[in-house]
Formats: structure tokens, sequence, C-alpha cells
């Protein structure tokens, strides 16, 4: 929710209320996803995924009415934990970066054709994807990922 705000407040603050945010989880760790299609907080029994470290079992009300009042649209993608870990793997290809899944939530935004031709069809212009989330990662635990759920 923190990041999720910061990305909106951000947005407001700079004069961009007319830029459309998309928020992404994995389908194990999808609160706000939930939330959103459901219109209230959800509270989900637990994490159910890969995407670990940035999850939540529930996001705070202030996060959705933020999304609700975001006059550029807002979208909520969910994706799976192998898009996640394609978009980690395709990532640290293109830019020799290492991420954990939890931001290849967000990546697989771009890398996922399924994603990519459902949220960034209609995009015209820059797209820019908030990357975090690399302390928990190192290129054993990549490949380990690769191996479990991409090969």
């Amino acid at each position: 929710g923190k990041g999720r705000c910061g990305v909106l407040e951000g947005c407001a603050r700079q004069k961009l209320a007319t830029t459309k945010v998309i928020a992404s989880e994995t389908e194990g760790a999808s609160c706000f996803g939930q939330a959103w299609e459901k219109g209230d907080v959800v509270v989900l029994p637990g994490i159910n995924s890969i995407a670990t470290s940035l999850g939540a079992t529930s996001c705070t009300p202030v996060a959705l009415e933020r999304a609700k009042d975001h006059q550029g649209g807002f979208a909520a993608a969910i994706c799976t934990d192998a898009e996640a870990v394609d978009a980690c793997v395709r990532f640290a290809q293109d830019h020799r970066l290492l991420v954990e899944p939890a931001c290849g939530a967000a990546l697989a935004v771009a890398y996922s054709k399924r994603l990519r031709d459902v949220h960034l069809k209609d995009v015209d212009g820059p797209i820019v994807l908030e990357v975090c989330g690399g302390s928990g990662v190192n290129v054993d635990l990549l490949h380990s990922w690769k191996k479990e759920h991409l090969d």
C-alpha cells in the first residue's frame, strides 16, 4: 500500500493526474487486486506465492480510495508466479540487474504478452515501471526459481 500510495501521491504532486497507474501482484498475493475487483478491502488467508517479500494479506483502505480517486485511470493486474519469474529472468538478461519475484510482478505487465495485451494495448507514450526488491535475490535463487517455474 505504501508504494502504491506514493506513486499516486507523486502523480498528484507533479500534475500527472491523467497518468494511468497499474498495480500488479501475483495470484497468491493479490490482496489489492481482489480488493480492487470487489471495491472493498479483502483479507487473504495467507500469502501463497513465490512473491512474499512485499506480500500482505490485506491492503490499506487509503490505497484503495486513492486508486479509486485517481483521474488518470487505474488498473490492477494479477500475474502468475511463472510470469513474475519470467519477468525477473528477462529483466536480468536485458539490464543485468537481479530483482525478486515481487518486483517481477510489476515487470510482468511489460514482459508478459497476456498482461501487455490487456493493460498496455491503448498506451501511446512512455511507460514507467517501478523497479524495486533486489535484496533477497542472487543468481542461485533466480536459477532455482527459473527451474521450478519455467522449465
